[in-house]
């Protein structure tokens, strides 16, 4: 579906903590009144993304690889970790060896991170679950499942809560850095082709919005913090704490690290074959 020219380009927001700071730094530069926004999920912003009911917008990694003949990435923004990102989690109530044809649950707003785990666990751990996805409550999933994948928000009260519980929690930033010895890239920021091919002026304003957005929370982590804490569950110093914990830069280490998700993906045959990233000129 072809995107049109707009004097307010349709973009995308991620509705989790993890990009809290990004929003938090638009909010504080007054951009927001430059663009149309929408916050959902990660998995209905990628489909609007694909469908090209967005023109601009993060979208989980797999969802871009699988989709970069329609797309550009924007460079140096996205959402990843290089160790530990606290809230991407296989959340489990049996070791993981014992995993083999049990029944594990992949939460529905993931993508990137159900691909991860799925390899994770057949190639490093041995193991091929029984998957089914379903809506991402730890609670409801443990009752049906011996591990679950969840991300976002419920991924990071599992870190903090699932251990009270008697819960093992992987958290799969880490896993990657342990499997790989590279960052992980959960998402990044895409322009759909079309529509930037048609407004790259449009498409710079928007990427250098979102890039100074960032710079700007990051140096405002403890105030983001304590604001957001002012309706989250979590306590200033927590949440300041998982801010800084992950990374939202795209360099050269980064791009490695997608690399390579998306080179062990296609041999996965996640994938149909490989892909080059091709970037807006910004």
């Amino acid at each position: 579906m072809p995107t049109q020219s707009a004097s307010r380009p349709r973009v995308g927001h991620i509705q989790f903590l993890n990009c809290l700071p990004i929003y938090w730094g638009l909010v504080r530069s007054g951009a927001l009144l430059d663009i149309e926004l929408t916050k959902d999920t990660p998995d209905n912003l990628n489909q609007m993304l694909i469908d090209g009911a967005l023109d601009i917008g993060p979208i989980s990694l797999v969802e871009y690889l699988r989709n970069a003949d329609q797309l550009v990435l924007l460079p140096d923004i996205a959402v990843g970790s290089d160790g530990p990102v606290l809230s991407v989690n296989l959340v489990a109530q049996r070791p993981l060896a014992e995993l083999d044809a049990r029944p594990v649950a992949l939460g529905s707003t993931s993508r990137t991170s159900v691909l991860l785990a799925q390899m994770w666990l057949a190639q490093v751990h041995d193991v091929r679950p029984n998957y089914f996805t379903c809506p991402p409550d730890v609670n409801a999933m443990m009752l049906e499942a011996d591990a679950a994948v969840v991300i976002g928000d419920v991924a990071l009260r599992a870190t903090y809560e699932g251990p009270r519980r008697g819960l093992a929690v992987h958290d799969l930033g880490q896993a990657w850095r342990d499997w790989t010895g590279l960052p992980m890239v959960f998402a990044v920021w895409a322009a759909r082709r079309d529509f930037a091919d048609a407004n790259p002026g449009i498409v710079k304003d928007v990427h250098t919005a979102f890039v100074r957005s960032r710079d700007e929370a990051l140096a405002h982590v403890e105030e983001v913090a304590g604001q957001a804490s002012r309706w989250e569950i979590f306590d200033t110093a927590t949440l300041a704490h998982y801010f800084r914990t992950l990374d939202f830069s795209l360099g050269e280490r980064q791009l490695r690290g997608l690399r390579e998700f998306a080179s062990r993906a296609a041999s996965a045959g996640a994938l149909s074959g490989p892909v080059t990233p091709v970037f807006a000129e910004v």
